[in-house]
């Protein structure tokens, strides 16, 4: 059974170990080997999300319409981090009915013919969680964005969002997405995939019938064929993560990464991060499941039919909101949220499949910021031989989307 989102909001506080410190500010700026590239985000922006188009880092984010603290409505920007400095922002889409939300933010993605589609989630109901996912797509790089519709066809004023995107094909993009239309009916949430060819989505498939309500999904594209992460959500109230993966046969049954047994009766909005390279699959995610709050990582050498034993990646305090990216050598950096003081550190670390735990090593702060919701989900990337981070610096200047890069 669901419970109210009221409550719900209070047990994700308290499993996070955020009671009393919602108001509290971080301190801006990047760590010492980091340098801070901020993009032209404007006050009040939030949550960004980067991606590859080509060999350039490009950075979606949303900010408000109207003043910063009763806007009147959002819009949706893009920019192009190229040549040593970002694009002037274009405008995706901008109107009164975005969902802006601080867990579930839009991204970008670049089809394998080069176009660009873009997803922000509006309005479709009077309900405050009647949402749809809308999209815009581009065939000039990103400058300029025509409306390509919603994702999903059911019509339904419900949850739906979540989004991941992968190549899929030799034009095609693949869409994960978190559906509600079955709430709607006394069901369960329930997670789809689309393929978009020309930016119009075809042949959508349920992929479980029954997962975690609100967590980000993942997906990475495996030699065999796009893996995705999710965290399911059993009839007794287990929500561990899982994958399913699409090979010539089809759809696998889930298989769970890590034997966490989180028994939660609420979505503790926290979901994992995926990476692949050939047969190599590595997955990051966060459980509170006793004994304690903790970010964990597994790889799977098999593009993801069986996982190895979970490295722990922060045992401390750890907020989770994790991301992941795979090097060239297999290595995965693994970014997350923990809690630093009185706000919060945007921390990395790297691990190797064949690293033992006591080699791990030491985790690195690439910022600081708030603990509180508003703190955001950071973002990472690699490309052109740099890491880049996107993170929300929420501080008592205002909330303002920055990004940090670290030459490796």
């Amino acid at each position: 059974m669901n419970l109210p989102r009221a409550l719900l909001s209070s047990l994700i506080c308290l499993l996070s170990g955020l009671s009393g410190l919602s108001g509290l500010s971080g301190l801006p700026g990047s760590a010492a080997g980091w340098t801070s590239i901020d993009p032209p985000a404007g006050p009040g922006s939030m949550a960004p999300s980067l991606t590859l188009a080509g060999k350039d880092p490009v950075l979606t984010w949303l900010e408000p319409l109207g003043p910063v603290k009763e806007p009147t409505g959002h819009r949706l920007l893009f920019s192009r981090f190229a040549g040593g400095r970002w694009s002037a922002p274009s405008v995706v889409a901008s109107g009164r009915g975005f969902f802006a939300n601080w867990a579930d933010f839009p991204a970008a993605a670049q089809a394998p013919d080069g176009s660009l589609v873009a997803h922000w989630l509006a309005k479709t109901g009077d309900d405050t969680y009647a949402y749809g996912i809308y999209m815009a797509r581009s065939t000039d790089g990103g400058a300029t964005w025509k409306p390509a519709g919603l994702l999903h066809d059911d019509g339904v004023p419900a949850e739906h969002g979540f989004v991941s995107w992968i190549p899929d094909g030799p034009n095609g993009l693949r869409a994960v997405w978190l559906d509600g239309r079955e709430t709607a009916k006394g069901g369960a949430m329930t997670m789809r995939t689309a393929v978009l060819e020309g930016g119009i989505p075809k042949n959508t498939e349920i992929l479980d019938d029954r997962v975690c309500d609100c967590c980000q999904t993942d997906a990475a594209q495996a030699a065999d064929g796009p893996v995705v992460a999710y965290r399911d959500r059993s009839a007794d109230e287990v929500r561990d993560i899982f994958v399913l993966r699409r090979t010539a046969k089809g759809w696998s049954r889930p298989v769970r990464v890590g034997s966490d047994n989180w028994k939660i009766p609420g979505c503790p909005v926290n979901g994992p991060a995926i990476a692949a390279r050939g047969k190599l699959v590595a997955v990051a995610w966060f459980t509170a499941a006793p004994p304690s709050p903790r970010v964990q990582l597994a790889f799977s050498q098999d593009g993801g039919a069986t996982f190895g034993k979970p490295f722990l990646v922060d045992g401390g305090k750890p907020l989770g909101r994790v991301d992941l990216i795979l090097d060239e050598k297999g290595d995965a950096l693994v970014s997350w949220l923990a809690l630093d003081g009185q706000g919060a550190a945007v921390r990395l670390r790297r691990i190797g499949p064949a690293q033992k735990t006591g080699e791990l090593k030491p985790a690195e702060t690439v910022a600081i910021t708030s603990a509180a919701r508003s703190g955001g989900v950071p973002r990472l990337l690699a490309g052109d031989g740099n890491l880049y981070v996107a993170w929300v610096d929420d501080s008592e200047a205002g909330r303002r989307v920055r990004v940090s890069r670290n030459n490796r």
